[in-house]
């Protein structure tokens, strides 16, 4: 019948349109640019996203996440000196217990094809996921999303060429999910809040 069409020159618009949409199930999919990539497999994943533009936005957010969870006066899990002088103004406790309230961290990179969250001993310690809390917070940059975890290795090596950080490890696992696929077996699942600041 389309044959026809064409060969009379019935053929319709509509007719055009989805001959187009048909050529164009065998043409690859076109390459989602890094972020947008990032941002849909963290959600699939089950992780909050929240794009903050710039540093007092990170603290507006950071806040409204304490507000929604009332950890206002919480203790919190956290080793790295430059968040915890960035969330000085806050009522938080900051320590090393495991039964802390959630805990804050900064990551290696943000890995795009799979939404994971690349983390080391410079965040975690020697600690294992499972003996941290269940709430997380990360906050991470927008010059930290890398395409995949291969290319995320070769920068931590290069980034720490003396020492290169243990305990190498990806979060990727958001929400507890009944029927869970082979690629996140093994994983402890965590409330994750990811806060991504602009800054490039």
């Amino acid at each position: 019948m389309n044959f026809l069409k064409r060969l009379l020159g019935l053929e319709t618009k509509d007719d055009e349109n989805s001959d187009r949409n048909e050529q164009s199930k065998f043409m690859p999919e076109p390459k989602l640019p890094v972020d947008e990539a990032f941002t849909n497999n963290f959600r699939n994943n089950g992780g909050k996203f929240l794009y903050c533009e710039n540093e007092n936005e990170l603290r507006i957010t950071f806040n409204e996440i304490l507000n929604e969870n009332h950890w206002e006066e919480a203790e919190v899990y956290c080793h790295n000196e430059k968040l915890k002088e960035k969330f000085e103004h806050t009522r938080l406790t900051f320590s090393k217990n495991n039964n802390a309230s959630f805990f804050l961290a900064g990551c290696e990179f943000l890995i795009a094809n799979t939404g994971a969250i690349l983390i080391s001993s410079s965040q975690i310690g020697d600690k294992k996921l499972a003996d941290l809390p269940y709430d997380f917070i990360i906050i991470a940059y927008t010059s930290q999303l890398l395409e995949t975890i291969g290319e995320g290795l070769q920068k931590i090596k290069r980034k720490h060429k003396n020492r290169i950080p243990t305990n190498i490890t990806t979060l990727k696992t958001f929400e507890d999910k009944e029927e869970s696929d082979f690629m996140s077996y093994g994983s402890t699942p965590k409330n994750l809040y990811l806060l991504l600041v602009e800054d490039l």
